[in-house]
């Protein structure tokens, strides 16, 4: 929401003026013609967010995010303010010339529009055109600030290009362009739209005042620069409210197809970008009283408990989301990763088969009606696909999840992992290390090699299963999935004892493993596969 620059002399704020309307953001005031048009506050605010966001489709979510802070609102007063905002700008009956629907996908605003920044002092008599207040030298006086939405925001800045050569200019913004389409992807984050982001262009920031202006938490900012046949490029990822810098990285590539650089360029910065916000998120989130988290304050905490992947730190986030759920019954994300977690746990030996995967199916089902662009609630439908032997349904699922986010390391992985199951041993490696090479740091890499392990174990190259195992043990030490594969690998290679000296502590932790267990709730997709895995355990002492 717009804040009031009324009380600092000669600052600017914005009207938007379309057809006969002028909406006033620091009066709050809507007129038409000569006439002010009485307006609650939330159809105000809707009506500012659609206008301001015209370049785009604007979701449902995104209006629950921006206009009521991510709290719970029917369907119907959502129907009505949206009425009230049409009827306020004459836009209402068969019309529509200004607020298009767009079914199932959501509105824009489609009128054309001036922005009008008017000094204060001027406000009450006509004024000549005056300059944006974000694209002066801010000597004017400060622009109106934006509060934060209800869920994790960014502005992608126009990339520095440090050379002047207007190719590499064109180069620039052509990294920046690409970087908010790829992080768009992102269905949880709030990307500004390229025009607002682009004001700022050729202009020293601060990049403070810059996530004041535009209402978003986090910046990120770069440069180009060329020596020769090579590129530089360098990025950063700042919480522009602490000044914290959660991510930095340097490409050097040499100059070629410039397109398959910046393609390059943007689809690496874009999947890095991903957990390192999950993870500020996380950690902001977890600085707070637990009683008083918003919905995706929720996701992000449990998200941090997850990561740590044992059992107590999995329950802790089951019920963190339970209670997201449980307030806030339409939040897509939540409802998604419930479900993955719920599956999740019975894969890993600490929850029963029925309660978890009929729990899980029914969330990651329910996610993909609320929002069948949601790459989570795919990844979730697919797992319990997986869990079940719905071979084709599951990889169908996963490889959905790839599609609406290319950029995602997780959708990659988690491909991989459905494909190891299968026995597709070629296919899963190369998403694996697609999602590595995407994600060098991620907090999920000992489930990265796990899948490789898979892979490797099925395909009869048990050594190679014993080096991802070890090391995805390494980085998780609770991850029971990964120290029943190395049981399974040492036996295969001949180091017995090794082997079955691990399954005495693996079953210390799991009591209930058993060959009729792992039949159950291990997701090798076939009998023979399922047999393959099994003869390694057996010849490490585990009984039926």
């Amino acid at each position: 929401m717009l804040t009031s620059a009324r009380d600092r002399p000669g600052a600017l704020f914005l009207r938007y003026l379309f057809e006969d309307c002028a909406l006033d953001t620091d009066r709050r005031e809507l007129h038409r013609g000569a006439a002010l048009v009485p307006v609650e506050p939330q159809v105000f605010d809707l009506l500012v967010h659609l206008v301001r966001h015209r370049d785009r489709v604007v979701t449902k979510d995104d209006l629950l995010a921006a206009v009521w802070q991510g709290r719970i609102v029917s369907d119907s007063a959502l129907f009505n303010r949206i009425n009230a905002a049409r009827t306020a700008i004459g836009d209402s009956g068969d019309r529509q010339g200004l607020i298009k629907t767009l079914p199932r996908k959501g509105l824009r605003f489609i009128g054309a529009v001036r922005e009008d920044p008017v000094p204060t002092a001027t406000i009450d008599s006509p004024s000549p055109t005056h300059p944006s207040p974000m694209a002066g030298s801010g000597t004017q006086g400060e622009a109106a600030h934006l509060s934060l939405p209800g869920r994790p925001s960014i502005a992608v800045l126009p990339f520095d290009n440090m050379g002047g050569d207007p190719d590499q200019e064109h180069f620039a913004d052509g990294i920046s362009e690409d970087l908010i389409t790829g992080l768009a992807r992102i269905r949880w984050l709030f990307v500004i739209a390229r025009n607002s982001a682009f004001v700022y262009k050729h202009r020293a920031v601060d990049v403070k005042q810059v996530a004041r202006e535009l209402g978003v938490r986090y910046v990120l900012e770069g440069s180009v620069r060329r020596a020769g046949k090579r590129l530089r490029i360098s990025a950063q990822l700042v919480d522009a409210t602490t000044g914290g810098h959660y991510w930095a990285e340097r490409y050097d590539r040499r100059v070629g197809d410039i397109f398959a650089v910046q393609d390059e360029i943007t689809r690496s910065v874009a999947a890095a970008i991903e957990p390192h916000l999950l993870a500020a998120e996380g950690t902001r989130a977890l600085s707070r009283s637990g009683d008083n988290l918003d919905a995706w304050e929720l996701v992000a905490r449990a998200q941090m408990q997850f990561w740590r992947m044992t059992r107590d730190d999995l329950l802790a986030a089951t019920e963190q989301l339970g209670r997201a759920v449980a307030h806030y019954p339409d939040y897509a994300p939540a409802r998604s990763l419930l479900g993955f977690y719920l599956v999740f746990a019975v894969h890993m030996g600490w929850m029963d088969r029925g309660e978890g995967l009929d729990g899980g199916g029914q969330h990651a089902a329910r996610t993909v009606a609320l929002d069948d662009r949601d790459p989570w609630g795919h990844i979730a439908l697919g797992y319990s696909a997986l869990m079940e032997r719905r071979t084709g349904e599951a990889i169908a699922a996963f490889r959905r999840s790839v599609s609406l986010n290319p950029n995602s390391a997780i959708g990659r992985f988690h491909l991989s992992h459905g494909l190891a199951f299968a026995g597709d041993d070629r296919e899963a490696i190369e998403h694996a290390e697609d999602a590595i090479r995407l994600s060098p740091f991620d907090p999920m890499m000992a489930q990265f090699f796990g899948a490789v392990a898979v892979a490797h174990y099925l395909a009869g190259r048990y050594a190679n299963a014993l080096q991802y195992t070890t090391e995805a043990a390494r980085l998780r030490p609770g991850f029971q999935g990964a120290h029943r594969l190395r049981c399974a690998s040492l036996a295969r290679i001949g180091q017995i004892e090794e082997a079955r000296a691990l399954l005495a502590a693996v079953r210390r932790e799991q009591p209930q493993l058993s060959a009729a267990w792992i039949r159950a709730n291990v997701p090798y997709q076939t009998p023979e596969l399922m047999e393959r895995f099994l003869k390694g355990m057996r010849l490490a002492g585990l009984e039926e």
